[in-house]
Formats: structure tokens, sequence, C-alpha cells
């Protein structure tokens, strides 16, 4: 008996239709021609909106008695923009004895993005946006793909990626175990942990549960996917050959992008990713005990504050790239889909505003720490996933006449960025002394401190604990305000992105070699330092009961930055340290049941809320132990230094000449070298 799918999209404007015969239920793995594998991607392997219904539905067999969609309760996005239009695929699929032809057809592909904030012109010239295009526009030609089907390959399942486009060079080596090497239980465990934490859709793998603990009689949201909960997930999956489940999660993810998102009758931008998904299973209109899948994302409306998870968008977009790095599949990210996704997300982070500072202004909550901690502003850890982001994008944008603007913009950010971060961010016994020194109430474009800070915010345990060598980026900087907290992710990824200089980068070790037993101790990482006590805790807080000091966000010890830790030092020629660290993790974390995080000052009680089985403690470990017996495997998940960016300065493109460029002084302060 036949059945039909409808999957949908509404971030693109062109009018296309696709018509295919498939004999399974998967939406993504019938195999497409190496020749035209962008064509058979971006057409079969995603999704066009439902004009009706509004509820989608992949192809199942009639004997699973279920259908796949999204909640029906969420509305697809409607653009307000006239320009924009749909994308309709139309999808038949038979049983079993069905036919073992598909015919793609696809014909007038014209895309008109919505506007921008991209170029330099637009920022110095225009106060509107610029548009970006696709080429080709209404002039392309239907194209026509004849693809024979071949026997029951195609039914099978699992988490094995069996794309023929995909080129597991990289990592073809990685899922066979070393003759030399047995295999250790507690990783051996590691691995049964993390496979029974996916979460499959419609037959499919498309992410892990935050956490799995078989004792949670309340487990909130943390049996949803998480975005930035699945990435040690997915590197782990990718370092051992397994990439379907990550492809089928990015594709996903990106689909729930679109959908509209409403708290009290207020939408946020069309860009924004969702903090999670949950598939949930909910019975058919007319009985018959047949139900369906569906997915629900939460885009903050549910979460503790209802705070947007600004780093989701981030985390996909690197993601994205570590993805087609490993795996050699770089048509995924060529697919108009995925290049509209990338294009969205980047609309949200370059628009313009009111802020003077390059990096982005954020609220409390709207990343890893997404409980009130006094991040609000510009914190670290936004503004380093941020840069990677860029990076990422500069990478992976299709170049053409309609994207050179926004090319452009993210150079042009990608270079204030990286130059106002090093230059302002940066802290070192040095540095602290000249803040020490401080004038304020400097009226003066030539001002010396910029930012009015007050020498007296120097902490007093700051005095005492930075060291004579090294140094780090502090965790936040607003006018008279410099949050001179160490928060580890932020710094991390620093270090990877090579947002901070070479010798900052190694300052950064340095520091946390030299403080070891406050940053690591009995359980690395710690995901700040120091905590917030007494009455710092009362105000900034507001009392919360779960960051109390040397706990959770606040001081507490979390093993999932293992994997950051991991990349960072390898980067560094520093693997040595990642060893230790990863070896004082192995002697707890089985034991203690793979938790969340860790509380007190040396990080010895497993936290008094942490969930055990935490998948991202799991699968950050595995990240690790793969990475330190692969280590060249990290040069294709990290950045090196890229010097043309530090040339690039947009007060040279000023015709007022009111401007006056403040790097030439302040860039012999910088310690590049």
């Amino acid at each position: 008996m036949n059945s039909s799918s409808y999957i949908g999209i509404t971030t693109m404007k062109p009018y296309c239709r696709v018509l295919t015969s498939c004999r399974n239920s998967s939406i993504f793995k019938f195999p497409s021609s190496k020749s035209n594998h962008f064509i058979a991607d971006n057409s079969s392997k995603f999704q066009s909106k439902l004009t009706h219904s509004r509820r989608f539905h992949c192809c199942s067999a009639q004997i699973l008695g279920k259908k796949c969609g999204i909640n029906s309760n969420r509305r697809a996005f409607r653009f307000s923009d006239p320009n924009w239009g749909q994308i309709r695929v139309y999808r038949s699929c038979s049983g079993a004895h069905g036919g073992r032809r598909g015919v793609l057809v696809i014909s007038n592909v014209a895309s008109d993005f919505r506007k921008h904030s991209t170029s330099v012109e637009s920022h110095v010239n225009e106060k509107g946006f610029e548009s970006i295009y696709i080429n080709g526009g209404l002039n392309v030609k239907p194209l026509v793909i004849e693809r024979i089907e071949r026997g029951h390959v195609e039914e099978e399942s699992g988490l094995e990626f069996k794309d023929p486009d995909v080129n597991f060079d990289h990592s073809e080596g990685l899922n066979k175990e070393k003759v030399e090497r047995e295999v250790p239980e507690i990783e051996k465990e590691a691995w049964r942990l993390l496979r029974s934490a996916v979460v499959d859709y419609c037959g499919n793998p498309v992410g892990t549960v935050a956490a799995n603990d078989p004792g949670d009689k309340q487990p909130l949201n943390y049996d949803q996917v998480f975005i930035r909960d699945f990435v040690p997930s997915a590197l782990a999956f990718l370092l051992k050959g397994e990439g379907e489940i990550v492809k089928n999660f990015l594709l996903h993810t990106l689909q729930l992008q679109s959908w509209e998102k409403t708290v009290d009758c207020y939408s946020p931008g069309q860009g924004l990713m969702p903090a999670s998904f949950k598939v949930r299973t909910v019975p058919l209109d007319g009985g018959n005990g047949a139900f369906e899948e569906v997915l629900d994302p939460d885009f903050g409306e549910s979460a503790i504050g209802r705070v947007a998870p600004v780093d989701s968008g981030l985390w996909w977009i690197i993601l994205l790239r570590a993805y087609g790095k490993i795996t050699g599949d770089y048509a995924l990210q060529e697919r108009v889909d995925v290049q509209t996704g990338i294009r969205l997300i980047l609309n949200l982070c370059l628009t313009d505003g009111f802020d003077m500072f390059p990096s982005l202004l954020v609220t409390d909550g709207s990343c890893m720490i997404d409980r009130r901690m006094g991040i609000h502003g510009h914190p670290l850890e936004i503004q380093a996933l941020f840069y990677s982001a860029l990076r990422c994008s500069r990478e992976m944008l299709t170049v053409n006449d309609g994207t050179k603007n926004l090319v452009r913009a993210i150079n042009n950010r990608l270079s204030a960025l990286s130059f106002h971060i090093r230059e302002y961010y940066w802290v070192d016994m040095k540095k602290i002394n000249e803040i020490y020194r401080y004038k304020t109430e400097e009226y003066s474009t030539d001002a010396i401190n910029k930012f009015n800070i007050y020498p007296d915010q120097i902490p007093t345990w700051l005095v005492d604990w930075i060291p004579d060598q090294g140094g780090y980026l502090i965790g936040n900087l607003q006018p008279a305000h410099m949050d001179f907290r160490f928060f580890t992710l932020g710094n991390l990824w620093s270090i990877i992105s090579s947002l901070g200089t070479a010798k900052q980068n190694e300052g950064i070790l340095n520091l946390i070699e030299a403080k070891w037993d406050d940053l690591v101790a009995h359980m690395p990482l710690k995901i700040c330092y120091p905590a917030l006590e007494n009455e710092e805790w009362r105000i900034i807080t507001g009392s919360d009961p779960k960051n109390t000091p040397w706990s959770y966000h606040n001081g507490g010890s979390w093993p999932t930055l293992l994997w950051q830790f991991t990349l960072a030092c390898i980067k560094m020629g520093r693997p040595e340290l990642a060893r230790k660290a990863v070896a004082l993790a192995e002697e707890r974390l089985s034991v203690d049941h793979w938790p969340e995080y860790y509380d007190t000052r040396n990080g010895r009680f497993i936290g008094k809320q942490s969930r055990l089985y935490q998948t991202w403690t799991i699968a950050g470990f595995l990240t690790s132990k793969m990475l330190l017996e692969n280590p060249e495997m990290a040069s294709l998940l990290a950045w090196e230094e890229d010097y043309e960016l530090l040339e690039i300065c947009v007060c040279a493109l000023s015709k007022t000449g009111r401007k006056k460029c403040s790097r030439s002084a302040a860039r012999s302060q910088i310690p590049v070298q």
C-alpha cells in the first residue's frame, strides 16, 4: 500500500517540484548521483512547506503504524516580504513492491534571500540592508536525474554512514580498533551509553538526549535533544566514522529554524535556532491505533527565564563545518537550503544596532550558562563562538555577486572582533598593573582608559592569583565594568579559533597549568573561577539555589569541557596537559555514573542536582580519547591565525576624514608573537 510524504522548508523563495519514488521510510537515505549530488541532496533529502495541513509526514511502511512530522501546534513562519515564495516538494512512496526507479525534476529554481546588513558600504553609506541572491535566478533550466535504486540497500538502518558521496579518507581508520591496543572497559561502557542515548525520528537517528538517567523520575527537559549538548556526541560519531546521525541532525534542526517562535505575542528574528527539540508520539485523528511522531522544538519559550539560545545557531554552523571536514561531504554545506540557513543566522548576528563594539550584545542565560550569573553584555563565551562561526561561514559560503557583500562584512567583523578581544579582554600581570594605574574620566579620542574602568574594580583575589607567566581573557567588558572571572569555555574556544594571538593562547594554557589545583583539581574543568559568594552571590544570581557557591554554573566542575580542553592542548602542542586531565576524569566518571557536573571548590562531590549518565559528559570523554589517539584530526577542527584579517580596517573606507583609527597605537601593545 502506498503512503505519501510531504516535508517542508520555508527559508527560500524558489518554486521547485520534485517527483521521486522510494521504497522505505528514510528521508535521507536513497543514493544520489555523484555528478549531481548537490541537486539530489537539495531536492530529495529535504523538505517543503505544506500549504493546508501544516503537518509534515515522512514516508513510512504501513506495518509500522506511524507517521512523522512537526508539531501541528506550530505554524510555519510566514515572511512579510512579498518577494518570498515557497518551495514545494511532491514525493510518492511505494510499498515493498513499488517501483525501483526514481526521477527527480527540478524546475525554475530562484532565490531572493531576505535582506542582510552585510557590507561595509551598508554601514558607511547606507542605513538599509543589502540583498543576497543565488546565481541563476529564474533562468535555471529543468534538470532530470534518473536513478536506479538497488535492492534493499536503502532499507538498512543504523548509525553507519552509507552515502556514496562521502569521502572518509580522513576518518577511514578511526572506526577500526588498533591491533596493539585493547579497548578499555570504560570506553566500551561509554559507547554503549552513548548509543543508548540516540533518539530516532521516523526510523532515523537525529540526535542524543541530554541525559539518560534511569533513576530520574522528573527529567524536565533532559529528555530532549539540545544543539549545544549534541556537539560532542556528533564529534564522537564523526571520529568513529558514523556520519548519518550528524547529517540528519543538521538537516532536521535546519528545518526547525523557520518555525514561528512567539512569547507573549512577540517573535524574535527569523534565523534563530532552537535550543532543543523533542520527538513526541501523538495519535492520529481517526484512531485505529495509528500514531505519528512529531518534532517539538523549544526556542526559549519554555526555558527558565524565557531566554533565546544565542549560541545554538553558532554551534550549528561550527558543527556543519566539522561534518564537512571529517567526512569530506562538502555537498551538504553547498545545498541551497543550508546556505540559506547560514545566511539567516548571520543576519541575526550582523544586523545594525546601537552598539559601538564589534562584540555581540546578549542577555544573561543565553549560552551554556543558561541561568542568571551576571554575564549579560558581551560575555567571552559568545564572542569566541561568534568568531568561530564567522570563520566557519567564511569557508562555507558560496561566493558570488550576491554574497560578496556578506563575505566582506564577515571579514570586517572578524578583523574588528579579534582586535577588540585581544586588546581589551586580555589580562596578565603587566596589564593588571596597567589598569591599577589607570586615570579615569578621560574625554578624548586618544584616551588610554577607553571604557572608564576604575582601578578599584580589580578584585583582591586576582592580585595574588594571577601568575607571573601567563594570562587569560576576562569574562566580560562593558563601560565602567570588567568581569575578571576566568570562564573556561570562552578561553578554550579563543585558543581553538585563534581569536587570541599565539602568545595569548600559550599564556592561557600556562595559566591553567599554573593554577591546576584551582581550575582542574579532582575533576576537569571549572566552568568559571572563582565562584560568586555571600552578598555578591545574592545580588548577581538573585540567590539562585541551584547556583550556590562552587556548584553548577557558579564554579562547578564540568567534565564535558574536557574535549574542548583536549582540542586546545593538541593545537598548541601541549597534549600532555590533556592526557593528565583525561586520566583524572577516567578514574571517576564511570564509578560516579557519568555525572553532569561536580560540586565544591576542588570538584570532589557529585553535583547536588547533577543528572547521572549525562550524554555530553560521556561524549566529551570519548571525543577526548579519540583526539589524543588521532591528534591529526584536531587540525580539522581548529583554526590557525589568518594574518590577512589583521590588515583589514573599516576606518580606511571612511570618506569624511572624521574617523581616526586607534589601532596603530594599540597594536604595539598586543603580544602577537
